[in-house]
């Protein structure tokens, strides 16, 4: 029987205007959750994610929130404790018990546990104040800038793919604790793997609570529960020993290995009664991650110096350099309480079946759950995580910096535990003139130097991009420039940010657009609410692109054909950024794009998966294009007109960690039913994590009934690497009459 035994209590919120006032009525709590959605639920709000209902909870900003919950005195022994714990209040907030504050705290992602005992009554009333949502001082616009004197994520003041609202409240699991007064606090389990990987030097640490004779015991598990050291003995107030394992089972993630995790558990027992008092349970994966130098980013530039040119972006996992697919994840729903496991198992299926094997915690979104990091484990995705700190500048004040230090330090050991965590970084886009962040800014520093004393065997770099990084481009056409000559001309170690919007599929618009809004788009309506217009200051017409539609097919019809459309763009546009980063490695180590999914439903955006965890088709052109080996055709434009000579030059894509016998790629291109061209090429040997560049299928296009042509890349006795190209096709009588009509617009 495990020693430890859970209260869930029942909980109530009210609000008020005024900090020292008492709300005047109570509504019935869900824990975890947010103040907003149960006053919301009380006040009987339409849907948060329907219409432009979102702007119906701006006044709860300014408000303060009381928690409360009433509870019997639990029946405890002499040696027995009551704690108070929560895994998450978010974001500056009092807690008193009985009319005694107990514990005042800014910050979402410290812990509360701390023992109530000698303070429990009879019958008791616990109280959680929640301060109203930080704003920086004298920033009286709506935006993400209110959030920069603060470590709330800063995505909630609004963005283009997410609404100005700002959640706080009790966000992650909150209970009443019984336990032994002798409990185990900090333990840490450190490893060293020697230059072969064939030793792993183990020491496990860890304090006990109240100081008593005890007995621990520490067994670590194999991944067929066989037991594979073994450590006994007698402690006081502390634990700290060491062990060795030989030939351990590393941890890759799923495409280079098996995601091995060993299960440690150590127990603390009375030495004199043997009765147990405290189990810590925890999954150990073994593997060394490093961010190295990119081969042949020494040579830039060619002078002196050359320490800050190009930064460190290659993973290099037990040894092996590893090309990282994937994206850029952001929280998967707008109120972190709400997310729950199985979301997160959702959506991480999802990008198992995308061959992702990196995902960007990205710094503008929350710090994720536990839950999703131990999914990470198992599943095998690596995970670059970043601190909560995005586009702003955040300050070098003393009240900053000791937030953010508590802040740091409790993300830093919660999360360092985890196989899956290969790079932190100090935030999104921190060194650009809309942040104005620099090495030498101390919040950075501080971030350096809390990961370096926590988790030196973890890489810190401080912001993304970095130089010699990409951010962007984030449409299939920029300033009149294909993606495919864009992404081309691009010369990056690693592209950490780069989208093309599309629309969501039907079955979501459907959710939340009123049918009379549904076609055609307009302002000024849902589809404006909900990001198709207006999302980025760049382009009005972001993320929808009605213009770049029109240029390239006129006006749509219906709500369908619009659809097919933009899904069409965003998938052809994706595959060509993946795949020709992948034909830039060895230099180029890294692709993700913006974004994988979403908080809420939106109209038009960047992500691949619409929410709640809806595949759009780019979702499969994403999913081919990061196979681990697959044929590819490099392309030089989207759309083709008679009497053009169309080139694709062809490649074989290979992350394999294994060498392949020489392959045989045919190259057809086809116009409706009618073959125009077709080629045969033999690869030879495939050597393992090594690329393959091909011949070139060339062919003049002749006059044909058809808008669209195909390419197809198979691939003989290997279907599983076959790829196609859909391209927009044109008459010269076409092109003539769209000439003509932007004569006479004009």
């Amino acid at each position: 029987m495990e020693p430890k035994k859970k209260i869930y209590p029942e909980w109530s919120v009210g609000y008020t205007s005024d900090e020292k006032a008492t709300p005047l009525k109570f509504f019935p709590a869900t824990v975890p959750g947010a103040t907003q959605l149960d006053i919301a639920r009380a006040m009987k709000y339409g849907d948060y994610r329907q219409s432009d209902n979102y702007t119906l909870y701006k006044w709860m900003e300014d408000c303060y929130f009381i928690y409360r919950t009433r509870f019997h005195s639990p029946e405890i022994s002499r040696e027995e404790q009551v704690r108070f714990v929560s895994k998450g209040i978010d974001y500056r907030f009092e807690i008193k018990l009985n009319d005694k504050v107990f514990w005042s705290q800014e910050g979402m992602f410290t812990p509360v546990d701390i023992d109530i005992t000698g303070e429990i009554q009879d019958e008791n009333t616990l109280e959680i104040k929640i301060w109203p949502v930080p704003k920086k001082e004298g920033a009286e616009q709506d935006n993400r800038i209110q959030a920069s004197d603060s470590v709330k994520p800063a995505v909630s003041y609004g963005w283009d793919w997410h609404p100005r609202l700002i959640p706080s409240g009790i966000w992650d699991e909150t209970y009443l604790e019984i336990s032994p007064k002798t409990i185990l606090d900090d333990t840490l389990i450190e490893y060293r793997l020697s230059d072969n990987y064939e030793i792993v030097d183990i020491q496990v640490s860890a304090t006990i609570s109240s100081p008593a004779a005890t007995i621990y015991e520490w067994r670590l598990y194999d991944y067929n529960g066989d037991e594979v050291l073994h450590t006994c003995d007698e402690s006081y107030d502390h634990i700290i020993f060491s062990e060795r394992l030989e030939n351990p089972h590393l941890w890759w993630c799923h495409d280079q290995g098996v995601p091995y995790l060993y299960r440690s558990e150590i127990t603390l027992s009375c030495k004199d009664s043997g009765e147990l008092l405290d189990r810590k349970i925890q999954m150990v994966g073994f593997r060394r991650v490093r961010l190295i130098m990119n081969e042949g980013a020494w040579r830039e530039p060619s002078g002196f110096p050359k320490g800050p040119s190009v930064a460190p972006a290659q993973i290099e996992l037990n040894g092996r350099k590893i090309f990282a697919k994937g994206s850029n994840w952001v929280n998967p729903e707008i109120f972190p309480g709400t997310i729950t496991e199985k979301r997160y198992e959702e959506l991480l299926s999802l990008a198992i079946q995308a061959h992702f094997n990196m995902l960007r915690s990205w710094g503008g979104g929350i710090i994720n759950k536990e839950a999703f990091f131990e999914l990470c484990d198992r599943m095998g995705i690596l995970v670059w995580q970043e601190f909560p700190l995005a586009c702003n500048c955040y300050p070098d004040t003393s009240r900053y910096l000791k937030v953010l230090e508590q802040e740091a330090t409790s993300i830093i050991r919660r999360l360092r535990k985890h196989a899956c965590l290969a790079i932190w970084c100090g935030g999104n886009e921190l060194f650009n003139n809309w942040s104005g962040m620099t090495s030498q800014s101390l919040p950075l520093r501080l971030l350096d130097s809390l990961c370096l004393r926590l988790d030196p065997e973890t890489p810190f770099i401080p912001t993304s991009p970095m130089p010699g990084m990409g951010h962007g481009p984030y449409m299939f056409r920029w300033e009149g420039e294909e993606i495919y000559t864009l992404i081309e001309k691009a010369h990056c170690t690693a592209y950490t940010e780069f989208g093309i919007p599309g629309v969501s599929p039907r079955s979501v618009l459907e959710t939340f657009i009123p049918r009379e809004e549904l076609f055609p788009p307009k302002p000024g309506t849902s589809w404006e609410w909900h990001h198709a217009f207006g999302a980025w200051e760049a382009d009005f017409g972001t993320w929808l692109c009605p213009n770049l539609l029109n240029d390239y097919w006129g006006e749509a019809h219906s709500l369908d054909e619009l659809i097919a459309r933009s899904e069409l763009l965003q998938s052809e546009g994706y595959k060509t950024i993946y795949e020709e980063a992948r034909r830039q490695k060895p230099y180029c180590s890294m692709a993700l794009n913006w974004c994988f999914n979403e908080p809420w439903p939106t109209a038009a955006n960047n992500s691949i998966v619409a929410y709640p965890a809806i595949p759009k088709k780019a979702f499969e052109a994403v999913a081919d294009s990061c196979r681990p080996l697959c044929a590819s055709a490099r392309l030089s434009k989207f759309t083709w007109f008679e009497g053009e000579y169309f080139e694709a030059e062809l490649w074989i894509l290979n992350d394999c960690v294994t060498d392949k016998e020489s392959l045989k790629v045919t190259a057809e291109l086809w116009a409706v039913d009618q073959k125009l061209s077709s080629l045969l090429w033999e690869t030879g040997k495939v050597k393992s994590q090594t690329n393959i560049r091909g011949i070139t299928l060339r062919q003049q296009l002749p006059a044909i009934e058809t808008d669209k042509l195909h390419l197809r890349l198979s691939v003989e006795n290997f279907p599983e690497y076959n790829s196609d190209y859909t391209l927009i096709y044109r008459r010269k009588s076409f092109t003539a009459f769209r000439t003509h009509v932007m004569n006479l617009t004009e």
